[in-house]
């Protein structure tokens, strides 16, 4: 019997898989066992046909495959070049023992040439683990090669890896395959007046706080957005990784360069619960999973499926998104930054009595109402955005730049790493409220705010840590009865408050 290593996902997790294959007399066959889906079941045909392009053919006789653990579903089309290096094997075409101290992943294509496959980032970590070498398409040895101390093979097809192990030809291992850059961000000088808005997305780029911004249209709401990822910090190394194995997985890592850049996700209002939190036919990561360690902007927030906005909740609280199906559970990492971006009503311009419809204020109660009260009180932040006037536009001195804010957010964000320490949480909005020192005026104005204001404790907790991100802003030790009292102030401007 003859061995050849891949992997299955859990999440971002890669689970072992063997892939055992025996030649035996009988009937003449090719049977695939141990769960496979209909894209594992076709590799047979994949390879049969590659093996042809090499002048080679499947020997006469009854040829079992199984994919152990055998309980566990095998999808997706990276089984092809396992199964085909475990033939060549037990055909005695390539050393056994040689190919058993690899894992591999590709997709083949009829000419024998590999096709890039998703998840090659996490495999690579996981064979390291397992103290194994990758063998993945060329154009993927790049990503591979972030695992760190493994031998990474990386053919263009099939006859080049028999050529390697046969010593006729040698693969030179891979180059890093670098650091991908950042989506070009416009800069804040550009939005003039707004002084509250402003103000609010630097708080919430400090302390990675949830965000709504309100207003009627055209008055900049999705401008603003769109200028806060240049206001936040470089990811560090770990999370780096982590978001770049979420990508892989999905099959998104641009040239398998590892993101430094928080992710900005900006799906369209007509997204689905499972485009949102994960999930389709073979459990792929969701939005919410895609923009982790960055930013989830939902413009028109009202117009998402109710259903789609609820599941949001529990990853907004805890960080992590689980997938369920019947066979197994599928958990991916979820710690992103809401922004959200709403008009007061369907019309857009309840409060302005020359242009709102006759239905108001009714028209507005109803349409924030699609958001429901769970939802909003995961939001830290929410800002009245009005739009600037003639003479503004026309005349106003541009703001401040990008630059200067992201370099007091970057500072903030420094304190807060000394803060939390190595193992701790990695800004203000993870905080355990235990840790937050409130003197004693500003912990008298919270508990007032609560009974008057109704907060939620929930609430309570948020506009804590609200509080300390503005007293971080300000570089002081103990949170004020002033940063307070500026953490209220946006907690008070919540749609039904």
């Amino acid at each position: 019997m003859a061995i050849a290593n891949t992997f299955a996902f859990s999440g971002i997790e890669a689970v072992p898989v063997e892939v055992q294959v025996q030649i035996a007399p009988g009937q003449p066959a090719l049977a695939l066992v141990g769960l496979p889906d209909k894209a594992v079941g076709e590799a047979r045909e994949r390879v049969r046909a590659a093996f042809a392009a090499m002048s080679l053919s499947l020997p006469l006789k009854r040829v079992l495959v199984n994919l152990k653990p055998a309980d566990i579903l095998k999808e997706g089309s990276h089984y092809d070049l396992p199964l085909a290096l475990g033939l060549l094997a037990a055909m005695e075409v390539l050393p056994r023992d040689e190919i058993a101290g690899y894992a591999a992943l590709g997709e083949l294509s009829l000419d024998g040439s590999l096709n890039p496959v998703a998840g090659v980032l996490p495999a690579a970590i996981g064979a390291s683990a397992q103290e194994l070498g990758l063998i993945c398409p060329a154009g993927q040895g790049g990503e591979a090669a972030w695992a760190g101390r493994i031998e990474v093979l990386a053919p263009r097809d099939l006859i080049s890896l028999i050529n390697h192990f046969r010593g006729t030809q040698v693969l030179t291992p891979p180059q890093l395959a670098g650091v991908a850059e950042g989506r070009p961000c416009p800069d804040m000088r550009d939005v003039k007046g707004m002084e509250t808005a402003r103000r609010a997305l630097e708080i919430a780029a400090a302390g990675g706080h949830n965000l709504l911004l309100v207003g009627p249209p055209g008055a900049g709401k999705s401008m603003l957005a769109a200028r806060l990822p240049g206001l936040l910090p470089d990811l560090d190394p770990g999370c780096a990784l982590e978001v770049s194995m979420i990508h892989s997985v999905a099959g998104l890592l641009d040239g398998g360069r590892l993101v430094m850049r928080p992710p900005f996700r900006e799906p369209h209002h007509s997204a689905s619960q499972a485009a949102l939190s994960g999930g389709g036919h073979r459990a792929r990561p969701g939005e919410v999973s895609l923009a982790h360690r960055g930013v989830l902007f939902l413009d028109e927030l009202p117009e998402f499926p109710r259903q789609a906005l609820e599941s949001l909740r529990q990853p907004m609280e805890t960080g992590r998104t689980t997938v369920s199906r019947a066979a197994a559970h599928v958990t991916y990492p979820a710690r992103f930054q809401l922004v959200a971006a709403m008009n007061p009503c369907r019309c857009g311009y309840l409060g302005d009595g020359g242009r709102e419809c006759g239905r108001a204020p009714r028209c507005g109660e109803d349409y924030q109402n699609r958001v429901s009260g769970p939802v909003l009180d995961r939001i830290d932040l929410a800002v009245d955005v009005q739009p600037a006037t003639a003479a503004e536009l026309s005349h106003a001195p541009p703001g401040e730049p990008t630059a200067p804010i992201a370099a007091r957010v970057a500072k903030a964000r420094q304190i807060q790493a000394e803060r939390f320490g190595a193992d701790g949480p990695l800004c203000n909005a993870e905080a355990d409220p235990h840790t937050i020192r409130l003197a004693p005026d500003a912990q008298k104005l919270l508990e007032q705010a609560m009974d008057k204001l109704r907060l939620s404790p929930r609430g309570f907790t948020r506009t804590m840590r609200v509080g300390r991100t503005i007293a971080d802003l300000a570089g002081a030790d103990v949170v004020g009865r002033v940063h307070i009292a500026e953490a209220l102030a946006f907690r008070h401007r919540m749609p039904g408050r």
